[in-house]
């Protein structure tokens, strides 16, 4: 069978350039690939790359499936099935909300590809399939799947070491995907081999893991940092800030190469906090968070979402003051946004307080619903206002790390990535993504 896996295009928030689109590939895609058994032939298309020959002939289509992706991902399905092509479904947005999938594509799989994929192929070629492909079970670390890295055209991307080590978050934030009824609380870890075996695959000393917890199971971290530490690694990860409670953890992380770490802190009010049920957070303790992670030479990028209920407009500066006063390196700001299937939606929909359904606007860059305390024009324009302080000249020069160590980094991101990186995305299409990706690395790791 001839296969064509496919990342709809998504829509770029006010602040984004084509550095974004062109970040990382999608390792759920590759993973596919690398479930599907050789006799097949697979075709990955990143329309926020290439387009889409709607016309090639294949026997499969599967799409990947985010909440602001849903619209282009319906065109697509459209546009497939005239031409009388299966097209199947997958990923966060149908798992979390199936029902809104059914009828638009020919086959849905609600859970992991791992189980739910090799299930819906050998159906393919036996005939008959089913429209619903379910499978919610827990799986172990060993049965996940590693990407197929030898698929990805490395030139169209600023960076592809990216490596999974887990699958999930122990917690259930009611405006993550993780509070959904269909989603269960699972949080699983790979096994340790298979992660380092991944990192020679690359064949590279910079790697993103891009778990959504990478401390969720403190006792497996620190069994891979013991594994990566002889590999002389840079690395970043994505954490939550109860690493506060496990100092020890966070001194060998940096003794294993950590470079930065993205922590969703959300918002500096405690009720704001307490409203989505963010109980690994705790705001009295985040400059004592911030302080220690800096201590060990480490840098932040802080993830704030704004629009909480206890949120007003006063929350925009509160919130400046707080990042600026605390040097934080780099920040993604947020809208908050009730993703279909959350216990957030479902609170805001009995409420009667969403107001836009249309899903392309659910990239936390729109308001779609009524905040509480200020009106959806302040919300959107204090969103605006946020982004543009912070990487005001000013206000870069001001949380200009203490070690000298990490400026080119810091001055890097903020503003040939975050600034000024209109002008950069012009440089990539002149030189490649992948060259310019190579040489920021090289100034990040080597000259600083």
């Amino acid at each position: 069978m001839k296969i064509k896996l496919i990342q709809p295009k998504m829509l770029k928030r006010p602040m984004d350039t084509d550095l974004k689109t062109r970040m990382s590939p999608s390792l759920g895609l590759l993973t596919l690939a690398n479930l599907t058994p050789k006799e097949h032939k697979v075709i990955i298309v990143n329309e926020n790359i290439d387009e889409i020959d709607f016309d090639e002939k294949v026997d499969l289509v599967a799409i990947t499936v985010t909440v602001d992706v849903m619209k282009r991902a319906t065109e697509i399905s459209r546009e497939f099935r005239k031409r009388n092509i299966k097209v199947a479904a997958g990923g966060i947005h149908i798992t979390a909300n199936p029902e809104s999938a059914v009828g638009v594509f020919d086959i849905i799989c609600i859970g992991m590809g791992e189980r739910t994929w090799p299930k819906l192929l050998k159906d393919l070629e036996n005939n008959p399939i089913k429209e619903i492909y379910y499978d919610m079970e827990n799986i172990s670390g060993s049965e996940i799947v590693s990407p197929a890295y030898n698929l990805i055209d490395s030139k169209k991307y600023l960076y592809t070491n990216i490596v999974s080590t887990s699958r999930g978050c122990p917690f259930k934030c009611d405006f993550c995907y993780n509070s959904s009824k269909t989603v269960e609380k699972t949080y699983i870890n790979r096994a340790v081999e298979d992660v380092i075996e991944d990192i020679k695959q690359l064949n590279t000393k910079h790697i993103m893991f891009i778990d959504d917890n990478f401390i969720g199971n403190p006792g497996w971290t620190k069994k891979l940092l013991k594994e990566i530490k002889p590999l002389n690694l840079k690395w970043n990860a994505a954490i939550t800030s109860n690493i506060l409670d496990n100092l020890n953890l966070l001194d060998e992380m940096k003794e294993s190469g950590c470079q930065s770490l993205f922590i969703g802190f959300e918002s500096i009010n405690e009720n704001s906090i307490k409203s989505v049920n963010k109980v690994q957070n705790s705001v009295d303790r985040y400059e004592n968070l911030v302080r220690e992670i800096h201590k060990r030479g480490i840098m932040i990028n802080a993830s704030f979402v704004f629009g909480l209920d206890e949120d007003d407009k006063s929350v925009f500066e509160g919130t400046l003051n707080w990042i600026v006063k605390n040097k934080i390196e780099t920040v993604t700001s947020h809208i908050l946004t009730p993703y279909p299937g959350t216990k957030l939606y479902e609170e805001l929909l009995n409420q009667g307080r969403i107001t836009d359904f249309d899903l392309s606007k659910y990239n936390t860059a729109n308001v779609v619903f009524a905040p509480k305390n200020m009106t959806k024009e302040e919300l959107f324009e204090g969103y605006l206002w946020i982004y543009r302080e912070i990487y005001s000249f000013k206000n870069i020069i001001k949380r200009l790390p203490d070690s000298k160590k990490q400026w080119i980094p810091y001055l890097a991101f903020n503003i040939f990535y975050r600034k000024y990186g209109f002008i950069t995305e012009k440089i990539c299409n002149i030189f490649s993504f992948k060259r310019v990706g190579s040489i920021t690395r090289w100034l990040s790791y080597k000259v600083s």
